[in-house]
């Protein structure tokens, strides 16, 4: 007998058809000698409707009063549900987040889940009943008992936690495809379908725009090892096993509020590469890392940061032992990237060696932008400058000077409380997976620049650090490497993409922080496509960087930015292209399978 916790979307319950067809899936699974607590959502389009409402009645309507109005839709499909198992003979009583104990933070509209109280829960199993949970809420701490919700994708959030406070057997969240597809099947209808994905690729691909889990989810799911599988509604399917290595046992206190860093990594191995003043057009990075790959050469992060006129920089880290190899590289492909044979000063290579990369991991990053400027102000305040930043949803990367390598990772161990060895990689692929497991789109990002920001310890911290006081939550980062020399002072651009929702907040801040502080301008550009390449097996794969570059510059999509970590490559390019470039990459790396999915209305 196994204790499973069921999750149903909005779609799966969107009408009193669909409502007794999940009663009838779960009455299945309760004869099958299970135990079973069900969450869901509210029906349908029901939260669009009432946030249309109270946008009505106010432009901008109080977060307590939105808790209080948004937290009813769930009721209705809980009560609805709730009376269907029972009038087909299955004992069954619908709560909500409150009675069944999910205690959260006092942040209405985005709280996070302190602790969940399961004796309630466990009674009502013990009796053979079905729980039947509003998804999305909870109750606050303290005295007051304020209702609160996770914010959009929160039932997700709801039913991997409860998964985890039970101790159940697996989670089975339960959506309107078949499982986690290689990409979204409503732009790619022959996107395949995975049997199996970790948790740390899983965590990329949530966040980067695939809806079929919430990232908060996965991050659960990853720290506390809870079993996840994702199913369709509609058939019997296997769906897709979400898979984590097995982590040091967690409290179940502040369960969503535990160190958000489990270690501290570096490599002191490491030289980098620069090529200065390349054409900005399509074509320049898969003619460089063609001619990388063509020659075997294995690169670790890869940057390009925001135009400087009509060129840009591209830099690559690679291990010392082939630092001679990928310079010759890079001198041979030099010439080939200049206007004419005369434009010395274009496309020029910079290397320097003793660098190194720390780098900060862990699942508990996701969506608190406070903890990549924790990082960057340790540094600085350890009087130790950031040459390259990379960022990717479960590490931060920064390469420094060696010489700072060890003062780095004993600054940063000492804030982040770690004193551990790093932990493993959450790398376990089945034997037939491919390098490069999905493609992922987002069409909500703006990129923000910041030119001419003073070379030297402490500025991504003053950068960052403002920007995680208005809890604005910075995605990809990039450094230039070309520098300005202005007033004596050497200086660098810093690029980024936040959520466009919150990008003109950022830019009225930043302009004012650029006037106080000497900065150059402040650019933003809410008209770009993130799109990236997800998977565990890239890393020692020279031609998966380029085989993207090669796709997009066939197509003549223009790279605006690069951004690497071990398993993502991302890619930001024009609004208007990015749908094309998702589905040229997702065919370029032969993902495509033979069936066609229909995603239900």
């Amino acid at each position: 007998m196994s204790l499973i916790v069921q999750k149903y979307g909005g779609s799966s319950v969107g009408s009193v058809d669909r409502i007794q067809a999940v009663a009838q899936r779960v009455y299945k699974t309760v004869k099958a000698g299970n135990s079973l607590v069900v969450v869901v959502s509210a029906m349908g389009k029901t939260t669009d409707g009432l946030v249309k409402l109270a946008n009505e009645i106010s432009p901008n309507p109080n977060r307590r009063e939105m808790d209080m109005l948004l937290s009813t839709g769930e009721q209705v499909t809980i009560a609805l549900l709730s009376m269907a198992l029972q009038e087909i003979g299955q004992p069954a009583i619908s709560m909500t987040g409150a009675q069944v104990g999910i205690v959260t933070e006092a942040q209405h509209t985005r709280a996070r889940i302190l602790r969940i109280e399961t004796d309630r829960m466990e009674r009502h199993l013990q009796d053979g009943k079905v729980i039947v949970v509003a998804g999305f809420q909870g109750i606050s701490n303290g005295t007051e008992l304020e209702i609160t919700t996770l914010g959009r994708g929160g039932s997700d959030t709801s039913a991997v936690a409860l998964a985890a406070a039970l101790r159940a057997d697996f989670c089975e969240i339960y959506t309107d495809v078949p499982g986690i597809l290689t990409t979204d099947p409503r732009l790619v209808p022959e996107a395949q379908l995975m049997e199996e994905i970790t948790c740390d690729e899983m965590l990329e691909l949530a966040s980067l725009g695939a809806k079929v889990l919430h990232p908060r989810a996965v991050e659960i799911a990853r720290n506390y090892g809870v079993p996840l599988v994702v199913r369709s509604s509609w058939t019997d399917a296997p769906g897709t096993w979400v898979t984590s290595t097995k982590q040091p046992e967690r409290p179940l206190v502040d369960l969503e509020l535990a160190r958000p860093v489990d270690a501290i990594e570096f490599d002191t191995n490491q030289a980098k590469v620069a090529l200065l003043r390349v054409p900005d057009k399509p074509g320049v990075a898969s003619r460089l890392f063609g001619e990388i790959s063509h020659q075997n050469v294995d690169v670790d992060l890869i940057i390009q940061s925001i135009h400087d006129g009509n060129s840009n920089d591209i830099a690559f880290t690679v291990m010392t032992s082939i630092l001679k190899k990928a310079e010759a590289v890079a001198d041979a492909i030099a010439p080939v990237l200049r206007s004419s044979p005369t434009k010395s000063d274009e496309a020029e290579v910079l290397v320097e060696e003793n660098i190194a990369k720390v780098s900060i991991v862990g699942a508990g990053m996701i969506g608190r932008p406070g903890v990549a400027a924790k990082m960057f102000a340790t540094l600085a305040a350890a009087g130790v400058n950031i040459q390259m930043i990379s960022t990717s949803e479960v590490k931060v990367s920064c390469v420094v000077d060696a010489k700072d390598c060890d003062r780095a990772v004993a600054s940063l161990s000492q804030v982040f409380e770690i004193n551990t060895s790093p932990l493993p990689s959450d790398s376990s692929l089945p034997a037939a997976a491919s390098a490069v497991r999905g493609v992922a789109l987002d069409l909500n990002q703006a990129r923000m620049a910041i030119r001419h920001i003073p070379d030297k310890p402490g500025m991504a911290a003053q950068l960052f650090g403002l920007l995680a006081q208005h809890n604005i939550s910075v995605d990809t980062i990039i450094q230039s490497q070309r520098c300005h020399i202005i007033d004596g002072l050497p200086r660098r651009d810093i690029a980024f993409t936040v959520a466009r929702i919150d990008s003109e907040q950022a830019k009225t801040m930043l302009t004012q922080a650029a006037i106080q502080h000497g900065w150059g301008e402040v650019i933003l550009d809410s008209a770009i496509a993130k799109v990236s390449i997800v998977g565990s097996g890239m890393e020692g794969q020279p031609g998966i960087a380029a085989k993207m570059f090669a796709a997009l510059a066939h197509h003549k999509i223009n790279i605006q930015m690069i951004a690497t970590s071990e398993i993502k490559i991302t890619c930001v390019v024009e609004q208007e292209q990015g749908v094309k470039a998702l589905q040229v990459i997702h065919e370029a790396f032969g993902l495509a399978g033979s069936e066609k999915f229909v995603v239900p209305a």
